[in-house]
């Protein structure tokens, strides 16, 4: 397999941590700074996944959080569309709750349903049981990223976590909800319980994106896949403090930060101020209006509908194009999907994009 006992080149400070890649004429750092890229960067969220036979083939008999937690095959998985499309960032392997699974909570994914929780939090006892994520419970995901730096050459690795609030929602539900009743419930009825969850949460996800930084990885996305859920005064009062803590926090690392959420048109003025380099912005919001809402200062990544990827070459490059040019409003662009590859898209669509997108001055 690929990226089996491979050494990274990166030189260590004898710490654990890998010294900082050079990596001047990379589009998408270039584009994430504010930069002027050589061409605009594109990469896609999911982009290692259910779409590829590639992958089907490699994570047959292993399930996604062994994938996750295992460093060659994470490794792998990583290259595979990297390999396939030639898109300007590769993204770890990885899963919202791995950082979880990594510290000891009772988390699994069942096929169908996605992550359900053997133990949910609900309670301030609940909340003081947690267990934290200790540095030898991210250790097999760093060593998948030095694997990876020593296989990526000159194409930037962008570290993953999921942001508090989703974990949190995980967490409260026992797994995914529709309308996150437990989880506005205890935010309301519970203030104080429920910053003690997010805190905690902080505590996990700055630990889990500062143990990949240190093996490694040029930028990190923190994602907050639920957080459209939630009106802007609640997310402003009850969400953003955490997730500006793990941004800010990560301040001094050196790397650009993507914050991206699901759903939150209502919110990328908020997401602005929290402490990103880079908004992830989906498909509902075009990015010209994007970029007014988030205001200066800040790129944007985003924002094709996935779903239209199964609409014809023809209506696929008109509205790539389309993106490309309200893309042009932002100071910074990285063209990206409004979410995930479905699962069901035919890789060779995706190739086409890439080749569009680079073509496009």
């Amino acid at each position: 397999m690929s990226g089996a006992g491979v050494v990274s080149t990166g030189s260590t400070d004898g710490m654990g941590s890998t010294a900082r890649r050079h990596l001047p004429d990379a589009p998408f750092l270039a584009a994430a700074r504010r930069e002027r890229p050589s061409r605009r960067p594109v990469w896609f969220m999911r982009q290692a996944g259910r779409s590829l036979p590639e992958y089907r083939e490699v994570r047959q008999g292993t399930g996604m959080l062994e994938a996750c937690l295992t460093p060659d095959l994470a490794c792998e998985i990583t290259l595979q569309p990297v390999r396939r499309y030639g898109v300007d960032a590769a993204i770890l392997f990885s899963d919202i709750v791995v950082p979880l699974k990594a510290a000891g909570v009772g988390v699994d994914i069942v096929a169908g349903t996605g992550p359900v929780v053997e133990h949910p939090v609900r309670t301030a006892a609940d909340v003081a049981a947690l267990p934290r994520l200790e540095p030898d419970g991210a250790a097999p995901v760093a060593e998948a990223v030095r694997l990876l730096i020593g296989e990526l050459g000159e194409t930037p690795l962008i570290g993953f976590a999921g942001a508090p609030f989703t974990l949190a929602s995980y967490l409260v539900e026992g797994g995914p909800s529709r309308n996150h009743e437990r989880t506005k419930a205890l935010m309301h009825a519970e203030p104080d319980t429920w910053h003690a969850l997010c805190s905690a949460l902080a505590d996990m996800t700055l630990g889990f994106l500062r143990a990949q930084i240190a093996a490694g990885v040029d930028a990190v996305q923190l994602f907050d896949s639920w957080a459209g859920a939630l009106s802007e005064r609640d997310y402003r009062e009850l969400v953003m403090p955490h997730s500006a803590r793990v941004l800010r926090g990560l301040a001094d690392a050196g790397v650009p930060r993507i914050h991206f959420g699901v759903g939150t048109g209502e919110l990328l003025g908020a997401m602005g101020e929290a402490g990103a380099d880079v908004v992830g912005v989906d498909w509902r919001v075009p990015l010209d209006v994007a970029a007014a809402r988030v205001g200066p200062g800040r790129a944007l990544q985003g924002n094709l509908d996935p779903a239209l990827l199964f609409a014809g070459h023809d209506v696929v490059e008109r509205e790539v194009r389309r993106i490309l040019a309200e893309g042009s409003a932002a100071e910074g662009h990285v063209f990206n999907l409004g979410h995930g590859v479905l699962p069901e898209t035919d890789p060779d669509v995706l190739a086409r994009v890439v080749d569009v997108v680079h073509a496009v001055p």
